[in-house]
């Protein structure tokens, strides 16, 4: 079962390449961080501060893709936990009723549904791995 998260915190620090977001149950107490990129990080940290840019970035991109083509962008779900690595798909409606799961790195997969303002989800077995190795 998917639990439904949002963004607790983005640490990011610029001198190494060491950038956290953590996610937190909605409504719940169980939280855990996933180490990202740069760029992913500052992505998600500008869409959060409401920053606009003159030009689309990848992730702005992306999501202008899947619109034009007629497709929707429903949700991201981290959905593995294997050798610590996270695993994350995207699902997306497409405009004849289909449903199209897109493998993903969790930071794009996140750094998307902040800018498309979509439900963040992970599987309840990827919620206890995580707690467990914390």
């Amino acid at each position: 079962m998917a639990v439904r998260m949002e963004l607790a915190r983005i640490l990011i620090c610029e001198l190494r390449d060491l950038q956290v977001i953590e996610l937190q149950e909605v409504g719940g107490d169980r939280r855990f961080p996933i180490l990202i990129g740069l760029a992913e990080a500052e992505a998600i940290r500008r869409r959060f501060q409401g920053d606009i840019l003159k030009r689309p970035l990848t992730h702005e991109l992306l999501a202008s893709v899947i619109d034009s083509l007629g497709g929707k962008l429903e949700s991201v779900t981290i959905h593995d936990l294997a050798e610590h690595t996270f695993y994350a798909k995207l699902t997306i409606h497409r405009p004849n009723g289909d449903v199209l799961d897109v493998d993903s790195r969790p930071s794009d997969a996140i750094a998307l549904g902040a800018a498309t303002n979509v439900p963040i989800y992970v599987e309840d077995h990827v919620l206890d791995e995580a707690q467990a190795e914390l």
